[in-house]
């Protein structure tokens, strides 16, 4: 009988990385593969030819999964609660499909007994800390590979070589000098001139948004409304979030919106210049802060936007399934509970801009914030708000101006300063003022 050999699951893409990596892991690791492909919106030629080529190159068996719909009502609509923007520039594109593909490489582990699970990631970015941290998460039984991080294939050539060696097939490739990776949510360009952070992006790295100068020389108005914080319809069609996203996609795209240059502080300490196109994420975020300006009470709205700074560093740092992010979870869902309305967006020329919003949950009081007739603010009472507000401040105030030191260091008045120097602008140090003769501090 045949030697009954472990399995591994492997998250596969049909590319020369994960493609030599199921002969790495059967020849160096002798182990059966089971390939993993998931539809999370990226481009492709056919998932049904990627398996077919796992398949040829010895995979034990190749799952073919669309994620798409789990992917928008279980993950995009949690990092719509946020408005996930990491380093407030970045929505997050790649980090938020690997938890996803994470779960379906740990139940596929299950489903087939698997041991160990594997990725094709590189010791030098953060996707193999969301992988591993993800599966660690979901079931801290599994061994993780990453043969990548293992092999000696330092470079493509070398790669191209060991794959010709042991009968892995390449395919006729256009090599680009661009590294991407892309799903519902957008697209990330990385490598190649890129990396000179002085360098203009070149325009072929760009497939979802026009050139802005070529952009239409009309404005597109476009309106979403909203149940939950989550838009369910576009210019008052009804779609699922999915069918929005795909949509506005194509129409912020058509109108050079979306686009995101920029350095990134990766997770393992390493600056990168990143370049983007979200056009659908961008317009959704945008429309989704409006919304919550007009819903959102003050104080919910103020410490919101501390958690969602949080919330996508989770996220980008991989701890999707950490307790700190479901309790964060927990606090945006709540804020959402009352977020109906409509909010109108205008693309024109790689611009997005919010030009109307409405909720019948809307806190904006026209009679308390107009200025012409109809004004029932109460002005009588700002007297006293600001005397109890400046309270602490005027007790300051005047305590540093009695002892030298006044908050100002320059005399309007008179256009001098500082107005006066006293202990408190003494540099220095303490234990040498100590020491300094009372005769010597005189004649300083």
């Amino acid at each position: 009988m045949a030697e009954q050999r472990e399995k591994v699951v492997l998250a596969y893409s049909g590319g020369l990385d994960t493609s030599c990596c199921i002969k790495w892991l059967q020849d160096e690791k002798n182990l059966d593969v089971i390939a993993v492909v998931g539809d999370v919106g990226q481009e492709h030629d056919g998932l049904e030819k990627i398996k077919q080529k796992a398949l040829r190159v010895g995979a034990l068996d190749c799952l073919v999964v669309d994620m798409r719909q789990m992917f928008a009502q279980e993950y995009l609509t949690k990092a719509l609660a946020a408005n996930a923007m990491y380093e407030n520039k970045y929505p997050l594109v790649s980090a938020l499909s690997r938890p996803l593909i994470s779960k379906h490489l740990v139940d596929a582990a299950h489903k087939f007994g698997a041991k160990y699970v594997a990725h094709g990631c590189t010791g030098k970015g953060n996707d193999q800390v969301r992988f591993e941290s993800s599966i660690t998460m979901l079931d801290p039984s599994l061994e993780i590979l990453a043969p990548v991080r293992e092999w000696d294939l330092l470079t493509r050539p070398d790669e191209i070589e060991w794959a010709e060696k042991h009968g892995v097939e390449v395919g006729a490739t256009k090599d680009s000098p661009y590294s991407i990776d892309d799903n519902l949510w957008g697209r990330a360009i990385e490598c190649g001139v890129l990396e000179d952070p002085w360098a203009e992006p070149p325009t072929d790295i760009y497939t979802m948004t026009t050139d802005p100068t070529k952009a239409p020389d009309e404005p597109e108005y476009v309106e979403l409304t909203f149940a939950r914080g989550v838009p369910y319809a576009i210019n008052g069609n009804q779609k699922s979030y999915l069918g929005i996203i795909y949509e506005l996609n194509a129409i912020a795209g058509k109108h050079g919106y979306g686009r995101i240059d920029m350095v990134e502080n990766r997770l393992v300490g390493v600056k990168s210049r990143e370049c983007y196109e979200a056009p659908a994420a961008m317009a959704l975020i945008l429309a989704h802060k409006a919304l919550e300006d007009l819903v959102l009470e003050r104080e919910v709205l103020h410490n919101k936007l501390d958690l969602e700074q949080t919330w996508a560093r989770c996220v980008y740092n991989g701890q999707w399934f950490s307790p700190l992010k479901e309790a964060i979870d927990a606090f945006m869902a709540s804020t959402q509970r009352c977020l109906y309305g409509s909010v109108r967006l205008k693309f024109y020329k790689g611009s997005c801009t919010i030009v109307g919003r409405k909720s019948a949950y809307s806190l904006y009081d026209q009679s308390l914030a107009t200025y012409d007739k109809g004004d029932t603010f109460n002005r009588s009472a700002a007297e006293g708000f600001i005397q109890i507000q400046t309270l602490s401040t005027r007790t300051w105030a005047v305590n540093r101006r009695k002892e030298g030191a006044p908050a100002e260091l320059f005399d309007a008045q008179n256009q001098q300063g500082p107005l006066k120097r006293g202990r408190y602008e003494d540099v220095t140090p303490l234990w040498r003022q100590a020491e300094k003769p009372a005769a010597n501090k005189e004649t300083e």
